[in-house]
């Protein structure tokens, strides 16, 4: 069997980016240092916090995730402790996608699929790739589109459909903010509908010659009086292959 060293993987180069937003040029050459090979995949380790409804309570949170963006991501999590403890995982894979999540690993509380949840999972990948930003190159598809000095847009295909994210970026190219109007169902009678989603960017750290946020905090309804934060997480580590 040859080795895979025999065949060197593409390396990162500023000149790349030509023809690209300066906000995107600014992010990207932040996020992936000079001579990086660049990755198709990443898997990380994560805890942090989550809850299920708007003034819930917060569980506790360990998970692991492996991210193939376009192609898809599964989310491996075990929450809460003691009497409440929730397994299962969340995952989405070329145009399919499924929930599934028993208490005590034994009693069956999500299983979720259909169209509705394809959509959903689709744009959680296109948020998360910030966690995969090599897939964020022009050469791999991605197509950026200028919107101020500290904002960009990025544009991608997933499973066929054109997906948006915004991007804010600080001056040293640092990510703050991504944001997107997500297919999800946290309305009033739980019907699907595409609700204002963000992740905001508290701390980043490089792993490998990538700079990637490694403490987010995530909501629903972002920027109205309906905001639902329910997601907490810290990244502890990454490996990108």
């Amino acid at each position: 069997m040859l080795e895979e060293s025999l065949f060197p993987k593409e390396l990162f180069s500023n000149k790349i980016l030509e023809g690209i937003p300066d906000p995107a040029r600014r992010y990207l050459t932040h996020a992936i240092a000079p001579g990086t090979p660049l990755a198709s995949s990443v898997t990380i380790t994560m805890r942090g916090s989550i809850r299920l409804k708007p003034r819930g309570a917060w569980l506790s949170m360990r998970a692991k995730q492996i991210i193939a963006a376009p192609r898809g991501f599964v989310w491996k999590a075990s929450i809460g402790k003691g009497p409440i403890r929730i397994t299962g995982a969340d995952c989405y894979f070329d145009g399919s996608a499924e929930l599934r999540f028993w208490l005590w690993g034994l009693i069956p509380l999500v299983k979720a699929a259909g169209m509705d949840i394809v959509k959903s999972a689709a744009g959680r990948l296109a948020i998360e790739t910030c966690w995969l930003p090599s897939v964020w190159l022009p050469q791999h598809g991605a197509r950026w589109e200028p919107v101020d000095e500290e904002s960009t847009r990025i544009c991608v295909s997933i499973g066929g459909e054109e997906l948006s994210v915004l991007l804010q970026v600080g001056p040293n190219g640092e990510l703050r903010r991504l944001s997107m109007q997500r297919w999800g169902d946290k309305t009033k009678d739980g019907s699907f509908v595409a609700i204002p989603f963000a992740a905001e960017v508290e701390e980043e750290r490089n792993f490998d010659g990538y700079t990637i946020p490694t403490r987010v905090s995530v909501g629903w309804w972002h920027n109205t009086e309906s905001y639902f934060e329910f997601f907490r997480a810290a990244v502890e580590h990454a490996e990108f292959r």
